[in-house]
């Protein structure tokens, strides 16, 4: 018999060797899905090293949950709000439609710090942020560095990227080759109280 192919006890990587502890199990991906699956497993393993407790239902979001409807008035208010005598209800409005733009790759995430103040997100705000858009220059997106998570407007100047915060007191970040970065998705809305 051969010592080479075939089964050998002992041969291959033992059982729990890798990063996770545990055995693994090999699936086929069509090629064209394969970098999305890729992406997808880098977040959970970001969610599951971060010392935040981000549930997983950020990665996955509930796409069928229920909708909330409100009232939506027919007159524009310039100021204070229109009587209930007036009964000029136009319909229901869904803030869905004009928060969520990709439903599957929407999710929520409360703001703590005053690091990004200089835009208007203020520590406690309420961030709607979309996976499905580019992260390009100028915007603002939820990065998770070296497993922290952290909301920064990226900036891109010569050849080099940056997460920029939006007060003095705290400095840039150049985003490096040696630095663990993945950029979650880009802010879309900020919600707070006024």
């Amino acid at each position: 018999m051969s010592p080479r192919g075939g089964f050998r006890i002992g041969a291959g990587r033992k059982p729990g060797s890798n990063e996770y502890g545990e055995s693994t199990r090999a699936i086929r991906v069509p090629v064209s899905l394969y970098l999305d699956l890729q992406t997808l497993l880098n977040r959970l393993k970001v969610i599951r090293q971060s010392s935040s407790a981000w549930p997983v239902e950020a990665l996955f979001p509930d796409s069928h949950a229920p909708k909330a409807l409100f009232p939506l008035f027919a007159s524009r208010v310039p100021a204070g709000f229109p009587s209930p005598a007036d009964d000029y209800v136009e319909g229901r409005l869904d803030l869905n439609d004009h928060l969520v733009e990709h439903p599957a790759a929407t999710f929520f995430v409360r703001v703590q710090g005053d690091s990004m103040e200089g835009a208007g997100i203020r520590d406690g705000d309420l961030l709607v942020v979309d996976r499905a858009l580019e992260p390009t220059h100028g915007r603002i997106v939820i990065a998770a560095v070296n497993g922290e998570l952290t909301v920064k407007r990226l900036r891109l100047k010569e050849g080099a990227a940056w997460l920029q915060p939006e007060n003095p007191a705290y400095a840039p970040l150049q985003i490096t080759e040696g630095l663990d970065c993945v950029i979650w998705g880009v802010v879309k809305h900020v919600i707070h109280e006024v």
